[in-house]
């Protein structure tokens, strides 16, 4: 291809408009419901400051690598993950249809807890907060026949409507609008928290400042070598979900992403824009959560934490908790959007590249496949109801099986043959070399070097082997 063909194919192929368009969705992608309601709970789990510094350390180095590994492959191939592998080895195909097949995965449930979220914002504005805090309200809503379904499209009508208008003038511009809000009210509902106080049944009374001491000040008297060892598991795993690696989102926008970025420092904005979203979200959750329902309250998880435990702290929250409840799920709303937004992006950029058909008409008919899944999903929570037993002893039905499959198994795998595809085959100079394009200096090439050829593949084998339980007889 001559150099004037490669610039007419540049000029037809959607671009984010700048830099700051890029951080933004990128960053936009990578926060979503890992950051809100597992850090919190992983952070709590671990002794609070202990974890924060481990994943710190982490996301300067593991998350560096594998994040930057996924944006240059994109802007280097310019084609999204269904095709890039092929591009960069043709018998490396095949991981750019696995990287297809884990969004397509979490796009079939992710819409449905969207649509648990827009039940619960809408509820906080229209009901009492006494009525959403009593026991069993979540678990009615979610296994009745009609409402999740119905809320579940209005999720993914939201999400398609952005995909609809492409990079520049759909994700780009929900990004810029979403993102400041987002973080705003996260600040806003962190600093709120920290004014509380709360005297329990028993007669203990704990504050603010009881809170922040819960979550930054490091517990050191439980560390034991094995507890150390799940805590870097999970630090890594928290980590290795919140940055949307492995799963061709961050190909994908790395492909609209044009030469004169400067990919290094892109990469630097996008991981602190995640981690300290991932920080502030526990500040916002771990201190407020303490306050009202001490150590007990933290022992929740994932839906338990959102949907169970927090509407009864904003409950004990007086006339206030009403108007904290509705900013709250707004917020988490944005979230899940920005993320939901990237991984129909990916499926639908894939399809696009793959049928050479139409955004517009590819995102109509992706949106209604994926509103036929999503029945499935919702679904098993009544008349398809049923537990299972997974390898890592987690006991789950339809919606966790999926989650398993596509967080726990898939993306460890993919990124894991990424890392010997990069690191091994094609050498680390192959994304060193689009790093540096237009003379940017790579000042951590050595720091990526070593990471993505030892580091990174051991941590995700270990991640792999915990999915698998591997390595349960450590915690025994």
């Amino acid at each position: 291809m001559t150099n004037r063909q490669e610039m007419a194919t540049t000029k037809k192929k959607a671009s984010f408009t700048g830099s700051l368009g890029f951080v933004l969705a990128a960053a936009g992608s990578a926060v979503g419901l890992g950051n809100i309601w597992r850090f919190p709970y992983l952070a709590a789990k671990h002794g609070g400051g202990l974890f924060i510094i481990v994943y710190i350390i982490l996301a300067l180095t593991f998350g560096f690598a594998l994040l930057t590994t996924d944006i240059a492959i994109g802007r280097k191939t310019g084609k999204s993950a269904l095709q890039a592998y092929g591009d960069l080895s043709k018998k490396w195909n095949f991981l750019g249809a696995l990287s297809f097949i884990v969004p397509a995965i979490i796009l079939t449930y992710y819409s449905v807890v969207g649509g648990w979220i827009i039940k619960f914002a809408t509820d906080y504005i229209v009901k009492d907060t006494s009525a959403i805090a009593v026991d069993g309200y979540f678990g009615s809503f979610i296994t009745s026949n009609v409402s999740p379904i119905v809320f579940t499209f209005i999720f993914l009508a939201l999400t398609a409507i952005i995909v609809f208008f492409g990079v520049d003038k759909g994700i780009e511009k929900f990004s810029k609008f979403v993102m400041p809000g987002l973080i705003f009210l996260i600040i806003g509902i962190s600093i709120f928290s920290l004014t509380l106080s709360h005297t329990d049944a028993s007669g203990v009374t704990r504050n603010g400042l009881d809170g922040l001491t819960r979550y930054f000040i490091p517990d050191f008297s439980k560390v034991t070598v094995q507890s150390f060892f799940q805590l870097l598991l999970d630090a890594t795993g928290q980590l290795f979900y919140s940055l949307s690696v492995a799963m061709g989102i961050m190909i994908t926008y790395g492909s609209y992403v044009k030469k004169d970025v400067n990919l290094s420092k892109s990469v630097s904005q996008i991981e602190i824009f995640d981690t300290a979203v991932a920080i502030l979200s526990g500040l916002m959750i771990v201190p407020t959560v303490f306050i009202f329902s001490g150590e007990a309250g933290l022992q929740n998880s994932g839906a338990g934490l959102m949907f169970n435990a927090l509407p009864k702290v904003f409950e004990a929250m007086g006339p206030i908790g009403k108007y904290i409840g509705i900013l709250f799920f707004i917020m988490v709303l944005f979230a899940a959007l920005t993320s939901s937004v990237s991984i129909m992006e990916t499926i639908v950029a894939s399809c696009m590249g793959f049928f050479k058909s139409s955004r517009k008409k590819t995102s109509l008919i992706i949106a209604a496949i994926f509103a036929a899944a999503s029945i499935v999903i919702c679904l098993g929570y009544n008349i398809w109801y049923f537990e299972f037993t997974l390898p890592n002893g987690s006991v789950g039905q339809l919606l966790d099986i999926m989650d398993y499959l596509s967080n726990s198994i898939l993306m460890p795998i993919i990124s894991l043959l990424t890392c010997v595809l990069i690191g091994w085959l094609l050498k680390p100079q192959t994304i060193i070399e689009e790093i540096e394009i237009g003379g940017v200096k790579f000042k951590k090439k050595g720091l990526y070097t070593v990471i993505i050829k030892f580091v990174a593949p051991v941590m995700l084998a270990l991640i792999l082997a915990q999915a698998l339980g591997l390595t349960n007889f450590l915690f025994k």
